[in-house]
């Protein structure tokens, strides 16, 4: 089994599944705002990664961050994390009578 080939194509499945078991089960089903939390938390995670490659290239470059520069990757970074794990709130207080 050679890793380089297996691990994407896994990591699309489970990427795939995730959000076809949302839409299906969340918005088709029985609709629940919870799949918005997840695309917002989803959205603003990968806003957030060029916004910190862009602020480690600008303090290796000028030796200094410029502060908007700081406070939009704080502010992506904070409302992802809140955002997914809201998310995952609901999706597990959803599903508690499946233990």
């Amino acid at each position: 089994m050679k890793l380089g080939k297996v691990i994407p194509r896994i990591s699309w499945l489970l990427f795939r599944g995730f959000w076809s078991r949302l839409f299906i089960k969340y918005v088709i089903k029985d609709f629940h705002p919870l799949v918005f939390f997840y695309a917002l938390s989803f959205f603003l995670l990968t806003v957030s990664v060029p916004l910190g490659i862009r602020l480690c290239y600008v303090w290796a470059k000028y030796g200094d961050i410029p502060d908007i520069n700081a406070m939009a990757l704080v502010f992506t970074l904070v409302s992802g994390l809140q955002s997914l794990f809201f998310g995952m709130w609901f999706d597990m207080d959803y599903n508690k009578h499946l233990r």
